[in-house]
């Protein structure tokens, strides 16, 4: 009876420890890519260029504008 006992507690922390784990996680790269974004306006300018297209700022704000909104709906 009290090895049941001592099973479940462990299975039970360990489920814990996972969730909490993954929040942690979650949130430490939610933060991270909040300050480091993957791609900038120079970034985007140099992809467009090796692209063959002749980037023009409107459509460089366009398109990060669109991927800001794109990750603010996640």
């Amino acid at each position: 009876m009290g090895t049941i006992w001592v099973v479940l507690i462990a299975i039970l922390a360990l489920i814990a420890g996972v969730a909490l784990g993954f929040f942690i996680a979650r949130k430490y790269m939610m933060n991270y890519l909040k300050k480091n974004p993957p791609i900038n306006e120079q970034m985007l300018r140099t992809l467009m260029m090796q692209m063959g297209q002749k980037p023009s700022q409107k459509k460089i704000n366009q398109m990060m504008r669109s991927m800001n909104n794109q990750n603010q709906v996640k």
